[in-house]
């Protein structure tokens, strides 16, 4: 019997769970973009109670507050009305909320305007340097050519069904971009389109005439050197 209940309590540990499951390490290899809510409480959270998952622990916050707008609007007594929130872990919730609440105060700063490879590159050079794996990066613009965003589209080795028109498609639609600038990484060094590289871009260039969105470049970026492929005559 207590071999069994030994068993259940370390089924709730983060441990138990495959590495490529866990917060953190989902986190390193995607982004955090990639995480969901109960992720980002659990990482802000840092650990769970003894023998449960901080897994759970942020599951119960959403479902005793109902979503994440709850969750921040709650006061540090309520938060620690929750099974596994003490008062550290409360004032931590509390701090992470208000980071974002002033972050969300400061006074939008002007768009900036892509003109260039070059101007493509200042925009997403912080997300791929020192990157190990190819990430490919759509920078979304306005009619002016004003970045409305960033969407990351995959992670690992480009091919038609990792980098999907519909996936890429559908976050220029979501932002109503009227044009598009592809990024991707070469973390062999070579920023050398391949075979593979150009392909795709024909294919996402005929995809976004029938979306009714324009491709302007697709930049293939290395440790200290680019490409352009509407420089090279293939977009």
């Amino acid at each position: 019997m207590a071999d069994g209940q030994g068993e259940v309590r370390r089924s709730f540990t983060v441990s138990d769970l495959p590495a490529s499951e866990r917060p953190r390490e989902r986190l390193l290899r995607f982004g955090v973009d990639a995480l969901s809510a109960q992720e980002i409480l659990a990482l802000i959270l840092g650990r769970g109670t003894r023998g449960e998952s901080v897994m759970l622990t942020a599951q119960r916050l959403l479902s005793r507050f109902g979503d994440l707008e709850g969750v921040a609007s709650s006061s540090v007594e309520e938060l620690r009305t929750v099974r596994g929130i003490g008062l550290a872990k409360a004032a931590q919730l509390k701090a992470a909320f208000e980071l974002g609440r002033r972050l969300d105060s400061y006074p939008v700063k002007e768009k900036r305007a892509v003109r260039s490879p070059e101007d493509a590159l200042k925009e997403v050079k912080a997300r791929l340097k020192g990157r190990k794996k190819e990430h490919f990066l759509t920078i979304l613009l306005d009619t002016r050519n004003q970045v409305i965003g960033i969407a990351p589209i995959s992670i690992g080795s480009l091919d038609s069904s990792v980098v999907h028109p519909r996936e890429v498609y559908k976050e220029a639609l979501a932002a109503s971009a009227a044009s598009v600038i592809f990024v991707h990484n070469h973390p062999s060094g070579d920023a050398s389109p391949s075979e593979d590289d150009i392909k795709l871009t024909h294919r996402l260039v005929e995809a976004g005439k029938i979306m009714g969105v324009d491709v302007l470049d697709h930049v293939v970026v290395a440790d200290s050197s680019y490409v352009s492929l509407k420089g090279m005559g293939s977009i």
